[in-house]
């Protein structure tokens, strides 16, 4: 085989991985954390053999579908922290597009976060296994972000860890609690985090040659 039939091979295999990955989005919309491998290779128009042959099993295609979405998360709360703005404004700012984003989506943060109760082994998804990658790798970007942009003093890579890793511990906690109760507006919900994480962020200067936190 030479190499442009390999390369046209990949393509189409990308593709069509793509195609499977949009066709299980859709059916975590509809069905949320009780979407199954079953309805998906349906949605799909293909077996659920061939569903496996793609992804290797359930947490594979749920791993591809938690870095889809983070992918494109972790995106919007970077253009948030890049926005020309005071530091204030861009604190909210990606406050904001968290919760924005799973107030959006609420099915496809439910699936990604949240076992389904009752669910059967041979059809749920194990989310307790793959969550918590997904908030450590949110804890891991935001960390670099912060040691790249503010002056933190000595200790410096450990603290931008530590802020990093809580920001977005209470980010998840917080639009957890607020997305399941509703219990005030999505802006009085940033107000009041942006408040509490202020006292120290307003404090710390912003690493030189940086863009700035």
């Amino acid at each position: 085989m030479d190499t442009t039939q390999r390369t046209d091979q990949q393509r189409s295999a990308e593709r069509r991985r793509r195609e499977l990955l949009e066709a299980a989005d859709r059916v975590v919309l509809r069905d949320g954390p009780h979407a199954s491998m079953n309805a998906i290779a349906a949605e799909a128009g293909i077996t659920k053999p061939i569903l496996y042959r793609h992804f290797g099993d359930k947490g594979g295609l749920y791993a591809a579908l938690a870095k889809r979405h983070t992918d494109a998360l972790l995106n919007s709360l970077r253009a948030a922290l890049d926005a020309p703005a005071e530091r204030r404004e861009r604190v909210e700012a990606t406050l904001d597009t968290y919760l924005a984003a799973i107030e959006a989506r609420p099915q496809v943060y439910r699936f990604l976060m949240h076992p389904a109760e009752g669910s059967q082994s041979d059809q749920g998804f194990d989310v307790g296994k793959h969550s918590a990658p997904l908030l450590r790798r949110m804890g891991e970007e935001l960390a670099q972000v912060i040691e790249e942009r503010l002056d933190l003093g000595p200790g410096s890579q450990q603290l931008a860890r530590v802020w990093g890793h809580g920001i977005v511990g209470m980010m998840h906690a917080a639009g957890d609690w607020w997305l399941g109760e509703r219990p005030c507006s999505r802006a009085e919900l940033v107000k009041s985090l942006a408040d509490l994480l202020w006292g120290r962020l307003a404090a710390a200067g912003d690493r030189v040659g940086s863009p700035g936190f």
